[in-house]
């Protein structure tokens, strides 16, 4: 997320014309941005740290507790 942040706020200062960041060219100012989506694009779920995976693997354990959950129940409350 700091990638995008500190891209929007290149592209901002970029076309303020600002300082240094006003000279450079915009392959530069973008770089941020491009990273930014090669990490939440194909980085983040190469790893398994997006969001999703994260909640599927919560999802999987409470529906293991809700299962044993039931047979327990069933038994009798063992």
């Amino acid at each position: 997320m700091y990638l995008v942040w500190i891209g929007a706020i290149m592209v901002i200062v970029k076309l303020l014309g600002y300082g240094l960041i006003g000279t450079l060219s915009w392959w530069w100012i973008l770089l941020p941005l491009g990273l930014a989506i090669l990490w939440f694009e194909w980085l983040e779920p190469f790893f398994g740290l997006d969001r999703r995976s994260v909640d599927a693997a919560k999802w999987d354990d409470q529906h293991k507790n809700r299962v044993k959950e039931e047979f327990r129940k069933a038994r009798g409350g063992r």
